[in-house]
């Protein structure tokens, strides 16, 4: 292998190492919320922040990541939101009351934010068409394993120390990836140096952060809560009024012309539907097991573990499938084998063992794997260079949209069944009935998932011819980037 071929290895290993420790931590508090509820004296209400506060400032830093990538260099991009996480990881671990601890979630997630849009761009940018589904499989490894081994890991240390260690065993991994990124991360990215528009900025972060504000009190408080409507109204019309200001830039903060792609707009929707779908099943699943079967919060997230694994298996795989077949195939399969195990879960009941659980969440893991990282490299892929960070800029907000919608629609759609099927004597169990019937809309998700991946073609970007598939280098114009 060429020097360049490996720093090109080595440059990906890293972005995916840096990505690793950052989406893990959208999940890593779960189980530790109640000892710092305990420790800090707070609610449950109050403490679940620690969770969807970084979900919510990761809504907002995503669109904002497509910009900073046409500013920033890769290097001066990567390092910062690195060290921010880190400072971040910092004030968590010192802190000594929840508010301080809140804001060093807040100071994470703000660095985390960035990291998948950056990573997706860079490893487009680095790899040719004909490599880009093994290298994005990579990315799905990520994706999905790093948030379903959270709540495990988090219970663990929990449990057999203290929750500092959550940041504190982070802290170190970060500084460790920041030292390598100054001596092997390369300038790769196209920068055109759009002006600061203040206003994008702020109907973007109050437009995308309200949407999610908004079905997150959806799913607490349910929709026809004041707070919830006055919240989606706000989220709606500023996210309007971004739409349409970025349609009538020159230079938009985020691109949204990149739906007129064909290929990338249905992908995006199959994508949005595929983590609709595995967000819904990582929160039922959980509520099931605890809230109506008695099982332990380590219990469930063990449950999730061998899903996860299969996923961090199998992605890479259908990576390299992808790139001899493209994804029409990949998905069609992969989506039959999610909406099968989808209905099966539609049968839970009062008896259903831990281990048919795990197996069907497994089979269901399995078929994520040939769905997710596939159609969205195959969208992205009909982008032109310079469009590339706006299109997985988007692709990740819109399935970070699609997660927050799904998950207050599943869970308003599970206590409202069950509300109603408390009155129905035919019904023994109301609550795991409301679970089964969530899991019929996201079966029902998943069937239109499969007619949707039909109309999935195998394109390449217009800026870049397809390429032979024996071919194994790059030529020397290409190479000059790395």
């Amino acid at each position: 292998m060429t020097s360049k071929g490996t720093n090109k290895v080595l440059m990906a290993a890293l972005l995916l190492a840096g990505s690793f420790i950052t989406i893990l931590n959208q999940t890593l508090m779960i189980t530790a919320i109640p000892p710092i509820m305990d420790e800090m004296n707070v609610t449950a209400n109050s403490a679940q922040w620690l969770t969807t506060v970084f979900m919510l400032v990761n809504g907002v830093m995503i669109p904002v990541s497509a910009f900073l990538i046409e500013r920033f260099t890769t290097r001066q991009l990567f390092i910062s939101a690195m060290s921010v996480f880190a400072f971040g990881t910092i004030l968590g671990g010192l802190a000594l009351n929840f508010p301080l601890l809140l804001l060093g979630r807040v100071v994470q997630s703000a660095g985390a934010g960035v990291m998948l849009p950056l990573m997706q761009t860079v490893i487009l940018m680095i790899f040719p068409v004909h490599k880009r589904g093994a290298a994005m499989g990579y990315i799905g490894l990520v994706i999905s394993f790093a948030p379903a081994i959270g709540p495990a890991l988090s219970g663990y240390i929990t449990s057999a120390y203290t929750w500092r260690y959550l940041f504190w065993m982070i802290l170190p991994l970060a500084i460790l990836i920041i030292i390598l990124a100054y001596f092997i991360l390369k300038n790769v990215t196209e920068l055109s140096y759009p002006k600061v528009d203040p206003v994008s900025i702020i109907l973007s972060s109050i437009g995308f952060g309200g949407l999610l504000y908004g079905f997150t009190l959806a799913g607490n408080q349910g929709w026809t809560s004041m707070d919830t409507v006055i919240v989606l109204i706000i989220g709606v019309v500023t996210l309007t009024l971004f739409i349409t200001r970025q349609l009538r830039m020159h230079h938009p903060m985020l691109e949204f012309r990149v739906f007129k792609y064909p290929v990338f707009a249905i992908t995006t929707v199959i994508a949005m539907i595929t983590f609709l779908g595995l967000i819904g099943a990582e929160t039922l699943i959980p509520l099931y097991m605890q809230d109506m079967r008695d099982f332990s919060a380590f219990e469930s997230g063990l449950a999730l573990l061998p899903g996860a694994v299969i996923t961090a298996f199998m992605s890479p795989i259908t990576g390299r499938i992808f790139d001899k077949i493209g994804a029409r195939l990949l998905a069609v399969v992969g989506l039959t084998i999610i909406t099968g195990a989808s209905l099966a879960f539609s049968f839970l009941n009062i008896e259903t063992t831990f281990t048919a659980i795990t197996v069907l969440y497994a089979i269901r893991m399995f078929g994520l794997s040939m769905v997710m990282m596939p159609v969205t490299t195959a969208g992205l892929n009909q982008l032109p260079k310079k469009l590339i960070p706006h299109g997985a800029a988007m692709s990740n907000t819109m399935r970070m949209v699609a997660a927050s919608v799904g998950t207050a629609i599943l869970v308003t759609v599970m206590t409202t069944t069950a509300q109603s099927a408390e009155s129905n004597p035919s019904i023994d169990h109301p609550s795991i009935y409301g679970v089964n019937i969530a899991f019929f809309i996201v079966t029902a998700l998943s069937l239109a998932g499969i007619v949707l991946a039909f109309f999935v073609k195998r394109t390449y970007p217009p800026d870049e011819e397809p390429v032979s598939e024996s071919e194994t280098t790059f030529d020397d114009q290409k190479a000059e980037n790395y």
